[in-house]
């Protein structure tokens, strides 16, 4: 459970950069950001005006709610000419009102428009994602938590791989033992459109299948109704097995890729793999507060230059142009380590890095690691070694 004292931090940031911008108040309904504020995340409402008490006005499971937030004002949502009643008590007409115009459905904002009418509504989504950005030392510490399981979840992996056996099957074991480690099953993706179910577990050239999904990685899948992931192509010898997993801790993530191959891959795969490595040890190198994700990005995207590897980097015929992106709730936190991001990096910011290298028709290498930014710069979470795992 997060304490009472975790939520009033959190809140109270949020407070102090709505004062910052006049925004006098916040109303947010996305499930990671109310299980941010609030410790639940049952179906709700959650009003956070920047002067007074937060209110947590809950559809279902009131009873839930109750049990799992620390929060004090937990109400029942009765009806929405209360909720709108409850604002216009706390707040006078012509207030700015803050909603996640990043994933709120139009037909919501629509009813909000009209239940709120004489109120100024506007994207805080922003702020929200900001403040979610910076970890505290109690998130950290769940992450780190996900780390062990991600520790015990790639060694299981190890010991199940076996030339022949599909890749669907391959995944599906690691799947299992994901759950009996404690994995809640989700994975939460902000961004509209995009899904991931564990994560990715492919061999050879299906690795190197591009897909709709925002990463350097994507798959056949099983059907064109989720293209991504793994296959039914049966694992052959010599070929890069690439295992992307995310696993999650009381609702905190950790991604981490490695590289096995049932015997030694092609010398260029092996030598892909050393840059990808060189990348990942250089920006542990340049990265600290205040340097920006564009600056780390340029940086790996010139030692692949110079090693010959450009037009492999992140893609192939259609790349991804980041190489690391941030986690906690979501897979797809900020900070973004990209090309042009001007946002720097600050303590407490916990993101992955995943340096890697397609080769259409051969497959995929490289490494996946989260890392925390803090003062003297960046401490990896991850706890698997760094070896291309050979079996």
């Amino acid at each position: 459970m997060t304490s009472s004292s975790e939520l009033q931090q959190r809140i109270e940031r949020l407070k102090q950069s709505m004062m910052e911008k006049n925004i006098a108040g916040a109303l947010l309904v996305q499930r990671a950001d109310l299980f941010y504020f609030s410790g639940t995340g049952q179906n709700a409402h959650m009003f956070i005006p920047a002067e007074g008490e937060p209110a947590l006005i809950v559809k279902k499971s009131l009873i839930r709610a109750g049990q799992e937030s620390a929060l004090d004002k937990i109400i029942p949502f009765q009806g929405w000419d209360d909720l709108a009643r409850l604002i216009a008590d706390t707040l006078p007409p012509g207030s700015k009102i803050g909603l996640e115009l990043d994933v709120l459905p139009t037909k919501l904002y629509f009813r909000y428009q009209e239940l709120l009418n004489g109120y100024s509504l506007i994207d805080i989504s922003a702020i929200v994602r900001l403040i979610r950005s910076v970890k505290s030392a109690y998130e950290i510490d769940l992450i780190g938590e996900a780390a062990k399981m991600s520790r015990s979840l790639f060694e299981h992996a190890g010991e199940i791989i076996r030339e022949g056996v599909t890749e669907i099957e391959l995944a599906g074991r690691l799947e299992m033992q994901a759950r009996l480690l404690g994995h809640q099953g989700a994975v939460r993706m902000r961004s509209f459109n995009q899904e991931i179910h564990y994560g990715h577990v492919m061999a050879g050239e299906n690795a190197s299948v591009a897909s709709f999904f925002d990463g350097p990685t994507g798959g056949p899948g099983v059907n064109p109704s989720y293209p991504q992931g793994a296959g039914t192509r049966k694992i052959k010898r010599g070929e890069p097995i690439l295992v992307d997993l995310v696993s999650i801790f009381g609702g905190y993530m950790i991604d981490q890729t490695r590289i096995f191959s049932i015997g030694e891959p092609a010398l260029h795969l092996q030598e892909a793999y050393r840059q990808a490595l060189q990348i990942k040890y250089d920006l542990i190198k340049a990265g600290r507060p205040g340097t920006t994700g564009g600056y780390l990005f340029k940086k790996a995207e010139n030692t692949a230059a110079r090693a010959g590897l450009a037009n492999h980097f992140m893609g192939y015929t259609e790349k991804v142009h980041f190489v690391g992106h941030g986690v906690g709730i979501e897979l797809d936190e900020m900070p973004i380590i990209g090309r042009g991001v001007e946002q720097k990096l600050e303590e407490g910011m916990v993101f992955a890095l995943e340096p890697k290298f397609i080769f259409p028709g051969e497959g995929t290498v490289g490494i996946e690691d989260t890392f925390v930014v803090e003062k003297e710069g960046l401490r990896q979470l991850t706890l698997s070694d760094d070896r291309l795992h050979i079996i």
